[in-house]
Formats: structure tokens, sequence, C-alpha cells
């Protein structure tokens, strides 16, 4: 029967060296997530940046007449 897990090496320097291979390993990925979430982050920074400068611009004013209704002009939903 096959067993799912692998046995460890018997040698005290292979042992380290795969702990240190497992560590190095954990540390990539680690570092690549820390990469990942600031580029998703500089990303959305940016969008927020873009979405304002166009905000300001003249053209994208409305100008309009409000008035105020009276609550009770309202019908109420049953």
């Amino acid at each position: 029967m096959h067993r799912l897990r692998p046995t460890r090496p018997r040698n005290p320097l292979l042992r380290i060296g795969f702990a240190l291979l497992g560590v190095a390993f954990l540390l990539v990925l680690l570092v690549g997530g820390v990469f990942v979430g600031l580029g998703m982050l500089a990303f959305r920074a940016a969008q927020r940046l873009m979405r304002a400068r166009k905000a300001k611009a003249p053209g994208d004013v409305l100008e309009a007449e409000y008035r105020v209704v009276a609550p009770r002009a309202v019908p109420q939903a049953r």
C-alpha cells in the first residue's frame, strides 16, 4: 500500500537541507503575496487619482433647479 507522506531522509545534512528549502519556499510565497497585495493597493490608488481628475472636469457639471416636495403630497405605499 502506498503512503501519502514521504519519509524523511536519515542523513542529518539532508534533513537540514530540506528544512531550509521548505523555509525558503514559504518565504518566497510570503514575499510574493506581499508584492501582489502592494500591487493591488497601488492599482486602486491610481484608479482613485484618475477618477478624482475626471470629476474636476468643467464639462461634467450638471446644473438644474430643484424644489422640495412636501411629505404629505407623496402617497404612502401599502
